[in-house]
């Protein structure tokens, strides 16, 4: 038995090493290396020297107003998208639930938007929410409401928000529906039976019962939005005048555009901290609510 045990871990571990071994060559060494060069002055070219700062990359980054503007518009970004993904999602996730005959059709067509790569997306809405916003308020007279939305500070951030929802509201739909297609019939009938309405029965038996896809659906969201890149660079660009300039792409700006490569990677360093200690804090938070509920 502790022969079969051992041969069995074997394989186990043979068929899992190539798995680590790609993961460690392309996310951890990477990483490592990283995070030594958030501690020196160098513009990535290997031509030039680089200079060990210490901390000061680090120290830098509280005085950078560009850096803590970007900060403040991804909080934003972040915490209005995941409230409007994760009620859309769930709203989606109850009307395809229902024995509603097209529900098929209506999931196929919630899920697409999800499959349009975020680089392509962006500029299909940048047509729509710049020119063809802007043609319509010129046709009919409303210029106040359709114009163009990228060029204006405010609305930039609200689109890049639409968009960002639009895309993700169907994929956590999918998450969603797996949890409200494991709740027994038998509890929900028997909530019907004893006289519970539509709401008591959402918020105090089929939501305590799809927690677990909450975890799963706030954390991804969470992620997804701090880290939003692709939309944010082919939408908005960061504009106008860095009003939607996020965590990500003031990072590829500092390294790529203005040739701060330890600069930048003390950014990312910190990024990652900051990304790390809410999705896990937040995963902690709404596990224990399983747990209670």
């Amino acid at each position: 038995m502790k022969a079969k045990k051992r041969r069995d871990r074997a394989w186990y571990c043979l068929f899992v090493l190539p798995l680590v071994i790609v993961f460690c060559i392309i996310v951890i060494i990477p990483f490592v290396i990283g995070i030594g060069y958030s501690f020196f002055k160098w513009d990535g070219l290997p031509i030039h020297e680089k200079v060990f700062v210490g901390f000061s990359n680090y120290a830098r980054l509280f005085s950078d107003t560009r850096f803590m503007s970007s900060a403040v518009h991804t909080i934003i970004f972040t915490l209005i998208a995941v409230v409007l993904i994760n009620v859309l999602g769930l709203a989606f996730a109850m009307f395809v639930t229902t024995k509603l005959k097209t529900r098929n059709v209506a999931r196929t067509m919630l899920f697409m938007p999800y499959l349009i790569g975020g680089l392509i997306l962006g500029y299909i809405w940048k047509f729509i929410l710049g020119e063809g916003m802007k043609t319509i308020g010129e046709n009919f007279g409303l210029e106040n409401i359709f114009f163009n939305w990228l060029t204006d500070k405010k609305m930039a951030l609200v689109a890049l928000i639409i968009v960002a929802t639009w895309q993700m509201a169907g994929y956590i739909m999918i998450i969603y529906i797996t949890g409200i297609q494991g709740i027994p019939d038998e509890v929900v009938e028997a909530a019907s039976v004893d006289g519970a309405g539509f709401w008591q029965t959402f918020f105090h038996i089929k939501f305590p019962l799809i927690m677990p896809s909450f975890t799963i659906c706030l954390f991804m969201t969470l992620s997804n939005c701090f880290k939003i890149f692709d939309t944010n660079l082919s939408l908005t660009g960061g504009g106008p005048n860095n009003a939607t300039e996020m965590f990500a792409m003031n990072i590829y700006n500092e390294i790529f555009k203005l040739n701060n490569y330890g600069y930048g990677q003390a950014k990312a360093i910190l990024f990652f901290i900051v990304v790390a200690c809410i999705t896990l804090a937040q995963v902690s938070i709404t596990k224990k609510k399983e747990v209670a509920m």
